[in-house]
């Protein structure tokens, strides 16, 4: 029976460990914070499941328009303490159920840090185990280990976060209350995501962006959308400033600008990226090899250079996706035990940015398209045209169709609508399955429905191609 030890118990450690139990394999999870790790118990699930609470704020927002009386946003109030009890609540049930599933599998857990120990004869790997109630550190013999310590906040030097009014985003669930004006400074992702959740809790919200616009690695098109949508909803963006320092004040904190200017707030949001979890693991001393960063060097079927030892999730730095995590760690799994397996293809997996509305993407990408390095043709569909989205008083909002110029095969999408990450199946599956706009454009939708413009784009360019 191979023995598998996996250090991290996130979606790309457990999701790894099911893997390994199905076929058979002797499998241990050591993980420090519980079941899911930091994705679930602080990162990706508290923060979607806030994001909920603030889309149920939106409902109330121009409900006149239909006929419903609701006194507004004015009439809305939100109580933080309940919010953040049922971030948490949530996160720790999400928690034990995972728990639970890797139990009843077969699976070992183990409380505590790991790091890798001595490389025995025949390959065999000596991981060295700390218990997390302060035990004696002990050894876990292992054919294969996996790496799957996840990623941590960045901190900066001149904005050291202190949990009360300079935060990460682990640390806006314990405010007994929440901001009166949160400066988030990073416009990426995670910045983005949170700008627009407390702005539609209606909080005064400041996004503190380094870049020409928001979200600067998404779809221009997409981005610059979403950005109108802040700044129409009272958000105020500065785009092309860098935050040098976030200091303490007598009533909040005041953020320096690089240009020397300064902006005041009560509550400061640091969202700049994160640091892999790499350190304290040996890999130096075990030949691992570690890329600039700090991240784990891996091939597409989740290899290191060290016979034996794996690595998936954002300790690799691959695409920082739960989804993808997930994927490597059943990768690597397949792979040792084995099984038949594709090396991980980044090309079919979409991502999502939960902001309001919601970005999705998947496959070739807009700037592939300018820059020459792809080649296609593209329909860009306003959902203002759309039954549905006229009912629903949606404004905001596109479908982007790619496809090759000669064949129509389905190549990219980009979906800027409420529920994006739901919108965007359908055309992850034509990428995926190498369809064309022909058979996407002959397929039946629902009327009225937002999914009616993703075939309306595929017969846009289906009719392109008949010209």
């Amino acid at each position: 029976m191979s023995r598998i030890v996996i250090i991290g118990g996130g979606p790309a450690g457990y999701e790894a460990a099911l893997v390994a139990a199905q076929l058979d394999a002797d499998v241990t999870i050591v993980e420090a914070e519980g079941a899911g790790g930091a994705c679930v118990l602080s990162d990706c699930v508290p923060s979607k499941t806030f994001i909920a609470s603030s889309q149920v704020v939106t409902g109330y927002r121009d409900s006149e328009e239909f006929g419903v009386d609701s006194e507004g946003m004015e009439g809305v109030t939100v109580d933080a303490r309940a919010v953040h009890e049922r971030v948490k609540r949530l996160a720790l049930a999400q928690s034990s159920d995972i728990h639970n599933k890797l139990i009843k599998a077969g699976v070992t857990m183990v409380a505590g840090t790991a790091r890798l120990g001595e490389n025995t004869l025949g390959h065999t790997h000596r991981v060295l185990v700390a218990p997390a109630d302060g035990g004696e550190e002990y050894s876990i013999a292992a054919d294969t280990v996996l790496i799957a310590t996840g990623a941590t906040p960045r901190v900066l030097p001149t904005a050291v976060p202190d949990g009360e009014r300079i935060l990460t985003w682990r640390q806006v669930y314990d405010l007994p209350m929440l901001p009166k004006h949160l400066i988030v400074i990073g416009s990426g992702v995670t910045g983005a995501e949170f700008a627009s959740s407390y702005l539609a809790m209606g909080i005064e919200v400041t996004l503190v962006s380094s870049r020409e616009r928001v979200m600067p690695h998404e779809d221009a098109d997409a981005a610059m959308a979403i950005e109108r949508v802040f700044r129409s909803r009272g958000m105020r963006i500065l785009n092309n400033s860098r935050a040098s320092a976030v200091r303490r004040t007598e009533k909040g904190v005041e953020v320096e600008l690089a240009d020397g200017s300064t902006v005041a707030g009560s509550h400061a949001l640091m969202a700049v990226g994160s640091v892999p979890n790499t350190t304290g693991l040996g890999l130096a001393e075990y030949g691992v090899e570690v890329k600039p960063g700090g991240y784990v060097a891996v091939d597409r079927v989740s290899r290191t250079n060290v016979p034996g030892i794996y690595a998936a999730g954002d300790c690799t730095g691959v695409l920082p996706l739960a989804s993808v995590a997930a994927m490597q760690g059943r990768i690597a799994m397949w792979h040792t035990l084995g099984e038949a397996v594709a090396p991980l293809r980044l090309r079919t997996v979409a991502a999502n940015v939960f902001t309001d509305p919601e970005l999705a993407t998947v496959g070739v990408s807009q700037d592939e398209v300018n820059s020459g390095r792809a080649q296609a043709r593209v329909v860009m569909l306003p959902l203002d045209g759309n039954a549905r989205a006229k009912m629903d008083g949606l404004a905001d909002g596109f479908i982007k169709l790619f496809c090759r110029p000669l064949s129509g095969q389905v190549i990219g999408g980009v979906v800027v609508a409420p529920k994006a990450s739901e919108l965007i199946l359908p055309i992850t599956l034509a990428v995926e399955n190498h369809m064309t706009v022909d058979q996407l454009a002959h397929t039946i939708t629902i009327y009225p429905s937002l999914s009616g413009s993703i075939t309306e784009a595929a017969r846009q360019l289906m009719l392109h191609e008949l010209e």
